[in-house]
């Protein structure tokens, strides 16, 4: 299996995609300026205190308080919270290395028992939040790498149950507990499996770095606070997802390119020579067929091969899925195999739209019914099979009596939403006929306003692929009149990604021209 990165940096959003055979299996998106990213910590306020829940809404700075619950506090909060009293006192940062342990608390207690309204906390956002939701919090800190996790104010080693064996699990654990400074726990991920003492030690001291550069502005800032930012997320997405595997990594943005192939250079120098600077006028996404995938992948409506399909709806509570048979059921006299092949095939692609929506919490599938226990039994092993790369944690159910199988997916982030419905080209969705004919008429205008009246002489305009087709065709076309006629330093590129009758002005430095009230912004 070849597995590639296309990763489209947009002024206000960046768009991440994974193919694996040129198929798309991974889809994220988010804006560039968006705050409370999971692993971001922060310098948080304690505003109400929930003896019920067991729980503390904290005050992050986000527009709804944080939700904190006694068991995300993490066994060494004691601890943590020893050593901020002993900075707030002396004033100054002591080495965590020095600091004392203090017990646990239980796993029964109050966190009443533990924080007073007021009380300044150290948390770290473990859930982005979600529709009216304010982020979810954890006391139990914690520094990704690409082969280890550090945790502040822990002490024990563990490794991962994915490693293939017993004995490299062994060697790993002492040979991390032989490196490791005091009061930080370590947490070896599958990827360390064969690493050598050098190349662990230097992630876990640049990891303990974090800590080190980022812990001081505890007393120099007032909560609530940001104390340490994750790093950029194509960065954090690669190191989660990056192997041997990858073969071609495409960025269409300098700095970004330069930033993932600096990271990827760090854990593996060799590998640093897959990343490309995509240089293309084509968006990066249509240059690699992602966005003829991203609109026929994310309608109510899936088509799965075959002619079955799927129905995939979103509720406040769960997802529901629907399989349909569609002209199946006209080709086979066996409807028990039909069901079963019919079944089999949409397991497969609700394994990968489960991936590419990033669905989380229950999701419920109504498939086929079968009668006979064998199919039931081996779709519901096949369904565990096509999860198996499925980096977020879930629990698969054998299907019920009534034909249906339940799911659960982590949420750690909103799921994707990606509208693929489309406003009518001629009446904007309002019922009334516009002269859309003379469309090419209003383009000729706002190219006239750009360059005459903003004296922008060179540009791209971004059009739909049917209005870009018609704009070049013929010798004398459109754009060979315009460019005669305004200017020789503009260039017409083709968009799937916007609508029939919607354009898009770009300066040759990437920036958007838009023009509102006869007034150009950038």
């Amino acid at each position: 299996m070849i597995s590639e990165l296309v990763i489209d940096v947009q002024p206000k959003e960046i768009s991440i995609a994974i193919l694996e055979d040129k198929k798309l299996v991974e889809y994220q998106k988010e804006a560039r300026n968006l705050s409370f990213a999971v692993g971001d910590v922060y310098l948080g306020k304690i505003k109400k205190l929930m003896p019920g829940l067991n729980a503390a809404f904290v005050d992050v700075g986000y527009k709804k308080d944080a939700f904190l619950h006694y068991h995300d506090l993490g066994p060494e909060i004691n601890t943590m919270l020893k050593f901020m009293k002993t900075a707030y006192e002396k004033k100054k940062i002591p080495a965590i290395g020095r600091i004392e342990r203090v017990p646990g608390t239980p796993k029964d207690g109050l966190i009443t028992d533990i924080f007073n309204v007021g009380d300044n906390i150290l948390v770290q956002v473990a859930k982005e939040p979600i529709s009216t939701k304010g982020p979810r919090l954890t006391a139990e800190l914690s520094f990704a790498g690409r082969f280890l996790v550090a945790l502040p104010f822990g002490d024990k080693v563990n490794a991962s149950n994915k490693l293939n064996t017993s004995e490299e699990r062994m060697r790993l654990k002492q040979l991390i507990q032989s490196i490791k400074p005091r009061n930080f726990g370590v947490i070896v991920r599958t990827s360390a499996e064969g690493k050598r003492v050098a190349e662990l030690d230097a992630e876990l001291k640049s990891l303990v770095k974090r800590w080190d550069d980022n812990i001081p502005k505890v007393l120099k800032l007032k909560a609530p606070a940001l104390i340490c930012e994750e790093t950029g997320r194509a960065v954090a997405l690669l190191r989660d997802i990056f192997n041997e595997s990858f073969e071609h990594i495409y960025i269409n943005d300098e700095e970004t390119y330069t930033e993932i192939k600096d990271y990827l250079a760090l854990i593996d120098h060799e590998k640093a020579a897959i990343v490309e600077h995509y240089k293309g006028e084509e968006p990066i996404f249509d240059h690699f067929a992602i966005s003829k995938q991203l609109k026929s992948g994310f309608g109510k409506t899936v088509t799965v091969k075959n002619g079955s399909y799927l129905i995939v709806e979103h509720t406040e509570a769960m997802h529901v899925i629907d399989v349909n048979s569609g002209n199946r059921s006209k080709t086979n006299a066996d409807q028990e195999q039909t069901a079963y092949e019919v079944n089999l095939t949409a397991a497969e692609e609700i394994a990968r739209q489960l991936r590419l929506r990033d669905m989380g919490g229950i999701i419920t599938i109504d498939f086929i019914d079968l009668r006979d226990g064998e199919n039931r039994n081996q779709l519901y092993e096949s369904m565990r099979k096509f999860m198996e790369n499925d980096r977020a944690r879930h629990n698969i159910l054998p299907l019920n009596k009534f034909g249906v199988m339940q799911i659960t997916r982590q949420r750690v982030r909103p799921s994707m939403d990606f509208s693929v419905e489309e406003v009518c080209p001629v009446c904007f969705g309002k019922g009334n006929i516009r002269p859309s004919i003379f469309f090419v008429d209003t383009l000729d205008e706002k190219i006239r306003e750009v360059i005459e009246k903003h004296k922008v002489k060179k540009f791209k305009l971004y059009v739909h692929p049917y209005i870009a087709a018609f704009i070049k065709q013929g010798i004398f076309s459109k754009k060979w009149q315009w460019k005669m006629k305004y200017s020789l330093g503009m260039k017409i590129i083709p968009d799937q990604r916007l609508g029939l009758l919607e354009y898009k002005f770009v300066d040759w430095d990437k920036n958007e021209l838009e023009i509102e009230d006869d007034r150009l912004k950038v």
